[in-house]
């Protein structure tokens, strides 16, 4: 049967000068998880794997180089979906974890909840041993210098953050269809720029930032957190899939939905059938996607990674 990985680090204006470095920070995670779904790897222990790695690589905002909230903590958000018979994990607002997609993994099989969020979920790290880690390892040098220039009065790191003229760094995520034809899909972030203490994006929550169901297709999303909370952007794109619709047709239907709230972000969806396609309405999106038609990157919009 045939089986499909698609995968995004954050939808956003990325810079010149950190194009190459998305690039490869997808093309390794991308190319590993395609070849574990080639060896008959499960779609969610992909997925799994593949956050994981984008969490410690600090090109991205998620895990190791994940925005400062306001107060200059770090607050981590991730959720994981299993298309085949609907169970989720999701934590919010959690911090000391080394890869926040593992821990969502563990709400889902080990516990009754989806979502923990705060101390609860820190709580449920302990008991479960997840892997801990200091936060201060966490904190890069770049996010600390963005945390200090807004404090001293440089709101136009928050106003801009997904306009052309922002430098945010994005969400992550991925969605596959292994050999079994099971669908999964999971996604993490450190939040927007200097976001209020306790905020929670769309991130976490199943259908909003992540969703599979193993009769259509899994797909997960990045952006402003608060627009795609409203239209449920996973799930709207993952719906559309009804009727044998095409993957790039459903995700436009998506964005679709997505600007009558005046919203920025994207999406990498995989359907049942195999097919990938990823989709965006910010000025750029690191996205990648690796089939039968090969494995392949882009971050501009020109550029076919699908």
């Amino acid at each position: 049967m045939p089986f499909a990985l698609a995968i995004h680090g954050g939808a956003w204006n990325i810079p010149d000068d950190e194009v190459a470095s998305h690039e490869l920070g997808l093309l390794r995670p991308l190319t590993r998880g395609y070849a574990a779904l080639a060896k008959g790897a499960s779609a969610l222990d992909v997925v799994e794997t593949v956050v994981r790695a984008l969490e410690d690589d600090p090109t991205f905002n998620a895990g190791r180089g994940a925005h400062l909230n306001a107060a200059g903590d770090l607050e981590l958000d991730a959720s994981i979906m299993d298309g085949t018979d609907l169970s989720a994990g999701a934590v919010a607002s959690v911090d000391g974890v080394r890869h926040p997609v593992s821990l969502a993994r563990r709400v889902l099989e080990r516990s009754p909840h989806v979502l923990l969020v705060g101390d609860g979920a820190r709580s449920f790290a302990r008991a479960t041993g997840v892997e801990r880690c200091p936060t201060r390892s966490l904190l890069v040098g770049r996010e600390l210098a963005r945390w200090k220039a807004i404090r001293a009065g440089d709101r136009s790191l928050v106003r801009h953050e997904f306009s052309p003229r922002r430098h945010p760094h994005g969400t992550v995520g991925a969605v596959a269809r292994d050999r079994r034809g099971r669908l999964a899909a999971a996604t993490s972030t450190g939040g927007t720029q200097d976001k209020a203490p306790g905020r929670v994006g769309d991130s976490p929550i199943i259908g909003a930032g992540t969703y599979a169901d193993g009769l259509l297709g899994a797909a997960s999303c990045t952006g402003w957190g608060e627009a795609i909370l409203r239209v449920a952007l996973a799930h709207t794109a993952v719906a559309a899939l009804a009727g044998r619709a095409a993957p790039d047709a459903a995700a436009a239907a998506a964005l679709a939905a997505l600007r009558r709230v005046k919203g920025f972000g994207g999406l990498v969806i995989v359907d049942r059938r195999g097919r990938a396609a990823a989709r965006f309405n910010t000025p750029r999106m690191a996205r990648g996607i690796a089939d039968a038609l090969g494995i392949r990157v882009a971050v501009d919009r020109g550029d076919r990674a699908r």
